[in-house]
């Protein structure tokens, strides 16, 4: 592989390629000794992208109507859990026509919402053309005009299904064939937006109307334990708060209901959507104007500027106050700015908590809306 590299942070990090370049590069050299005859050590593979790859075959066996082999994932310096694993390819020539399937390993959807119908291998749209032309590609070299049958394997995925998203998006039985680009980027924002667009399209298959929105398990644990509402009925958007809204409108949801810590959300009364440091901070900032317009001192301001985290803010705000003033101010900015995200195109809400302090503020539909998500906990989306 001609090596590719990428900036983040100031950091060169070196990219990797997708469990559907595997399965593609795997399922060619599989066809090209089998129709062939002859062993393949390296199978060149050109990505969606137009990077090219000259990967190792490894694991092969050749028989007289199959062969299999592997192709080790390579993710480059993305800190992904498939990364070394073999991903296998077995094919075997049949009576007529191209099959494509999912073996040990491979995921099953279960669910509606996803690239997949349910009952199908979790082998994604890409992943499938990628796999599907580099084995006709291989037929037409060779002049075989039979039917081909392709199995797609990976030993690991069971064991290793547990550690990502498939469980919850209601993908059973192991890994999923990925890949838009065939190259793994580092820490690529794209794949998390994209497991947040899934989990939303998963939802809204499933009927519901209404979303919750957290930014993580700080929020998920309060939605469980002080809002008694159902983790699974809602997605996790890190700090992709504007986008997972963009997403939300776009899937067609009603209402939206974001639920966050303060040391997060408060950044939103500052139109910051994208709650990332390394983006913006202003939460010292936005409390203290906040403050400010809720009558509170120049002191008081100057001491929440100097105050290392929003749950030390707190504390100097009940001390000094105005507490429930300032929390009223800032929970009227993010319901502005939550309005002008989405153009006032669906009913969105938040609810803003401490960890020591517990709820600190609600928009001014959030109760209505809790209540409603309340009464529907537990039965069928509506």
């Amino acid at each position: 592989m001609l090596e590719q590299y990428v900036y983040k942070n100031r950091k060169k990090l070196r990219c990797g390629y997708t469990t559907g370049s595997c399965a593609a590069a795997a399922a060619k050299a599989a066809a090209q000794m089998l129709l062939g005859g002859q062993r393949t050590e390296t199978v060149e593979l050109v990505t969606p992208s137009g990077q090219k790859l000259l990967l190792d075959v490894e694991e092969i066996l050749q028989e007289k109507e199959r062969v299999s082999c592997a192709i080790r994932k390579d993710s480059g310096d993305d800190p992904d859990i498939t990364n070394g694993i073999l991903i296998f390819a077995s094919v075997e020539k049949a009576e007529d026509g191209f099959r494509l399937e999912g073996g040990t390993g491979v995921g099953r959807v279960t669910l509606p919402g996803l690239d997949q119908p349910v009952g199908e291998a979790a082998i994604n749209t890409v992943p499938r053309r990628m796999i599907t032309r580099a084995v006709e590609d291989i037929c037409a070299q060779y002049g075989y005009t039979g039917g081909i049958r392709v199995l797609i394997s990976i030993p690991e995925g069971v064991r290793l299904a547990g550690r990502t998203f498939n469980p919850r998006l209601g993908i059973e039985g192991g890994l999923s064939i990925l890949g838009t680009t065939g190259i793994v980027e580092p820490m690529s924002e794209a794949a998390l937006l994209d497991t947040i667009e899934v989990e939303m399209k998963q939802r809204a298959a499933q009927g519901w109307k209404k979303i919750i929105l957290t930014p993580g398990n700080y929020g998920m644990d309060f939605l469980k334990e002080a809002l008694h509402l159902d983790q699974e009925k809602s997605v996790k958007c890190s700090n992709y708060i504007g986008e997972a809204l963009d997403k939300a409108v776009e899937t067609g949801f009603e209402s939206v209901l974001l639920v966050g810590h303060i040391g997060k959300l408060v950044k939103l009364g500052a139109g910051v959507m994208n709650t990332h440091s390394r983006w913006a901070d202003a939460r010292l900032e936005t409390l203290a104007s906040c403050a400010i317009l809720a009558g509170g001192e120049a002191g008081t301001a100057a001491a929440l500027l100097r105050s290392n985290t929003t749950e030390e803010a707190l504390e100097i705000l009940r001390g000094k106050g105005p507490f429930e003033e300032t929390m009223a101010i800032l929970l009227e900015k993010i319901a502005g700015h939550l309005e002008h995200r989405t153009g006032g195109s669906i009913q969105t809400e938040a609810v803003v908590f401490s960890n020591k302090f517990g709820i600190l503020g609600k928009t001014p539909g959030a109760d209505s809306l809790l209540s409603r998500l309340q009464q529907e906990n537990g039965r069928e989306p509506q």
